[in-house]
């Protein structure tokens, strides 16, 4: 029978996969403007910022971009995209002419996006908070854009929009946190009893 610890760290290893499956496979959570026109994943919010910004080099954002572009061709009609096409797919192309006031008005999405993406990657090596603090400031950016504020598109087809996977992330992004699944089982181990003091029992028997 598997020790309490050892079930907790499956849980972590599991739900980090998981995490980073949704997050390479480019499964969308969320729909909300971007500098590429609507972005329905962490993915696509940090490449146009990378490509506009030119952090990293082109090569690397295509990398980050591929395996969700197999997976969505594949889905969609049985083809692989070419590594050429990557940019032209997303709408990549002209991203660095487009306003940067779409990304400013949005800082929480962007930057929980970021955490996000980098979560997932260090997931695999080692589990941290780093998902799940990414995935809070999504929905924080989110909450505020569609409820607090006022919508400035009544189109529907481009308001602000919550997928139910995006509650799968938030679940797999919390248990992935290791150090506090660790925390619970080592409180739930046995408490040691306190014994009377020596001193105090010698006393009562003069």
């Amino acid at each position: 029978m598997a020790s309490p610890k050892g079930w907790a760290s499956n849980i972590t290893s599991i739900a980090s996969r998981i995490y980073f499956l949704l997050i390479i496979l480019q499964i969308p959570l969320f729909r909300v403007p971007c500098r590429s026109g609507m972005c329905t994943t962490p993915i696509e919010v940090t490449s146009s910022q990378l490509i506009s910004s030119e952090i990293f080099p082109v090569v690397v954002v295509k990398a980050f971009l591929y395996p969700g572009a197999i997976a969505n061709g594949l889905i969609k009609n049985m083809t692989i995209p070419r590594w050429d096409n990557l940019l032209d797919i997303y709408n990549l192309t002209d991203v660095k002419e487009a306003s940067a006031m779409t990304d400013l008005q949005r800082l929480e999405v962007l930057a929980g996006s970021y955490f996000s993406v980098a979560g997932s990657l260090v997931g695999l090596l080692k589990p941290g908070r780093m998902s799940m603090f990414g995935m809070l400031l999504v929905i924080w950016g989110l909450v505020k854009e569609g409820i607090l504020g006022k919508p400035l598109n009544t189109d529907p087809a481009k308001a602000i929009y919550v997928y139910p996977t995006m509650f799968l992330a938030l679940i797999c992004a919390f248990s992935s946190v290791k150090y506090d699944v660790k925390k619970v089982v080592r409180s739930s181990q046995a408490r040691p009893i306190a014994k009377p003091l020596q001193s105090s029992s010698k006393s009562k028997l003069k």
